[in-house]
């Protein structure tokens, strides 16, 4: 029960579409889709949703008297990253390492290329100061004040209002940072992302990199975070506005920072199939997340996955993230035919102009290729296409054009076997994405459930645990706005992280005590700010451990010696295939995570019913694995805990279709989650021949 007394809305603004849930005084819980892009009826998808679940006119004020909280994901600073439409920059760094973020790590991913095309650097100019500390602390070179306050002058005086300060060795000794930070925001430099802030952590091009991040993406996600909270504060009333942040944790609208929002929808999508799938009794779930633009898979064995170093759009970061791979296949992802081969992707028809069946002149689309099969049926899909937006999908121009895609490329081809290969190669990239994940980490896949969501997942969830031999899927009622619904589930956290260096033995478990007793009480005051209550937090220790001479490091749980180390030895082992019992184990980093405030996640458990399977809403032919399947369509709202549902089938949700393919069987359970089963053996390993 909600009580408050008020609305609580949990919004996941995607790339296509924004996902609004929102719980009324009553409790109950009610949710909305919204095409993210939508000029002809509102400037922000967000706050329109929660107009209409308000019942205001587009330009009504929002009584803010009648909110308790807004916890939202937002692409804003992905879309700017992706789009390099962030803010200008200076970065200010060391006399003599000008070029070392250009330079990088030297890395070549393609290297037979003959043109090698850098990365395109954010910053729009660098300047040196002279300074210098050694690692162990030596100030060989003092900070020279009146060179960095000229450089920060001229830039001023250029219009630039951003700097990113990255010092040499700033990680363990930021004091000529801090002291520069102070001179640009006496200059009047509105943003100011020193690298000891951003990124505590040994790696200076990661740390540097980092601070260049926060410092491009920081102004434009202000101005978007001031926009909806003004849109929401009031004379008298001022409701809680929370952010996730690419850890997977709530953070207040004034603490989120440009570095923490570059997986913020996404990191509520993982937050919200765990704890939907722990609900069902699932402790080892891959999370499939597919949306209009993109898919998202994640792995879960028993605790969160975070990245510490991560490339997003050719830009490194060394700031904690879900540990989430992305790949360019969703139900927007353009379908291409270059007279040799199909390709999907990894150009996205958006939201505007979206599919071809959006009536907006797209192209042709994984979405228009589920209609062409017979999988996305118009009867049953949101009338809100068109100039006056009350029109279906349009059926008609997306089967005339698989027509004659049909017949430019073969005589005997037929438009359903061409959407179909189309679909195949789309799962089959879903699918490896999955792989990177897993089976090349070392987890066998075939152990675990597929928890499907996004308001694309239901079409494919099957056609993808073919692929990868998983004969359980999972689906929450909520699951078509499932990363909404995990922003109302996830914890107000704070994380902490220092570099500290030093042998695992029993001389450095002390410095590693020292350390965490400080960072925790960080950790709690900025969540007691936050209105979290001291006896609510729970805190996690993570020590950071590598073997000397090595990059990698692996993330254990703080105990003893010996169970750390035991630990290490046997993730190193599961991920690299060795050990090396004679070498010695470096702690890199200390991580810290207090975290508490969430929504409460239980849910009802119902009885199941005695009562026979209802008839079908209708019947359905649709095309799969190269042939024609008869089958049944239902209406979620028919079915009650204990129907059972065999393939081939389609059930029909707010939010998504879901197909129920040959072979796979659903069943609704106690909590009403879906829980798809395979039926049979499977006969097919997909794209490929009958085995």
């Amino acid at each position: 029960m909600n009580n408050t007394g008020k609305w609580d809305f949990w919004i996941d603004r995607g790339g296509t579409f924004t996902d609004v849930v929102a719980r009324a005084p009553s409790g109950k819980i009610n949710a909305a889709k919204l095409l993210s892009e939508n000029p002809e009826s509102y400037d922000d998808a967000a706050l329109h949703g929660i107009r209409e679940f308000l019942k205001l006119g587009p330009d009504d004020p929002i009584p803010s008297a009648q909110i308790s909280a807004v916890k939202m994901g937002t692409t804003v600073a992905t879309n700017a990253l992706l789009e390099r439409e962030g803010e200008r920059v200076l970065l200010l760094t060391t006399k003599g390492f000008r070029d070392t973020l250009k330079i990088g790590y030297q890395a070549r991913p393609d290297i037979f290329a003959r043109e090698i095309i850098k990365p395109e650097m954010l910053y729009t100019c660098v300047e040196e100061v002279p300074e210098r500390v050694h690692a162990d602390g030596y100030v060989e070179t003092p900070l020279d004040e009146s060179t960095a306050r000229s450089a920060l002058k001229r830039a001023y005086d250029d219009g630039i209002r951003a700097v990113a300060i990255v010092f040499i060795h700033a990680y363990a000794y930021p004091e000529h940072e801090a002291r520069v930070a102070q001179i640009a925001k006496g200059i009047g430099f509105t943003q100011v992302s020193p690298s000891h802030e951003a990124s505590p952590l040994i790696k200076l091009i990661g740390r540097g990199d980092t601070a260049v991040v926060d410092a491009y993406l920081s102004p434009i996600l202000r101005r978007y975070v001031d926009k909806v909270s003004s849109e929401l504060q009031s004379a008298n009333s001022n409701p809680k506005l929370m952010f996730m942040a690419s850890s997977g944790g709530l953070t207040s609208a004034e603490l989120f920072q440009g570095k923490d929002a570059i997986l913020s929808g996404p990191a509520g999508g993982v937050v919200g199939a765990i704890e939907t799938a722990r609900i069902a009794g699932l402790t080892k779930i891959i999370g499939f997340d597919m949306g209009g633009t993109s898919t998202d898979v994640s792995h879960y064995g028993g605790s969160y996955e975070r990245s510490f170093e991560t490339e997003v759009a050719g830009v490194r970061m060394r700031a904690p993230m879900m540990r989430i791979h992305t790949v360019a296949a969703g139900g927007g992802s353009i379908l291409h035919y270059d007279g040799a081969r199909f390709r999907v992707g990894p150009d996205s028809a958006g939201a505007n102009p979206g599919p071809l069946c959006y009536r907006r002149g797209g192209p042709l689309t994984v979405t228009d290729a589920n209609v062409m099969v017979g999988k996305l049926n118009p009867e049953f899909f949101p009338a809100i296409f068109g100039t006056s937006q009350d029109l279906p999908l349009d059926a008609g121009v997306v089967a005339d054009t698989f027509d004659a895609l049909a017949v430019d490329i073969a005589d005997d081809l037929s438009p359903e076997e061409t959407a179909d290969g189309y679909l195949r190669i789309a799962v089959e990239n879903m699918a490896n994405a999955i792989k990177k994940i897993s089976i090349q980490r070392g987890y066998d896949v075939t152990e675990y459930a597929l928890v499907s969501f996004g308001g694309a997942g239901g079409q494919h969830a099957c056609m993808i645990a073919d692929v990868l031999g998983m004969e359980t899927i999972h689906m929450h009622p909520l699951s078509g706005v499932l990363s909404a619904y995990g922003m109302g589930l996830a914890d107000i956290s704070a994380t902490r992280l220092r570099a500290i260096e030093k042998t695992l033995e029993a001389a450095a478990l002390e410095d590693v005590n020292i350390l965490v007793a400080e960072l925790t009480t960080e950790n709690t005051q900025e969540l007691t700010k936050q209105d979290v209550a001291q006896d609510d937090m729970s805190t996690q220790v993570r020590v950071h451990l590598r073997y000397l001479g090595t990059d990698t490091a692996l993330p254990v749980a703080t105990g003893t010696m010996k169970t750390m180390r035991a630990a290490f030895e046997s993730d190193h082992k599961q991920r690299f295939g060795f050990t090396d019992p004679d070498c010695p184990i470096i702690i890199e980093t200390i991580e810290v995570e207090t975290s508490g405030g969430g929504a409460d996640a239980r849910e009802q458990e119902l009885p199941l019913t005695k009562a026979p399977v209802p008839q079908p809403h209708a019947a359905t032919r649709f095309f799969s694995n190269r042939e024609w399947h008869e089958g049944s369509v239902f209406l979620r709202r028919q079915l009650e805990p204990g129907h059972e549902i065999p393939g081939p089938a389609l059930l029909i949700e707010d939010n998504q279709t879901v197909v129920i393919e040959p072979g796979w069987r659903a069943e609704v359970t106690t909590h009403n989650h879906l829980l798809l089963t395979r039926s049979t053996p499977r006969r097919y390993l997909y794209a490929q021949r009958p085995l």
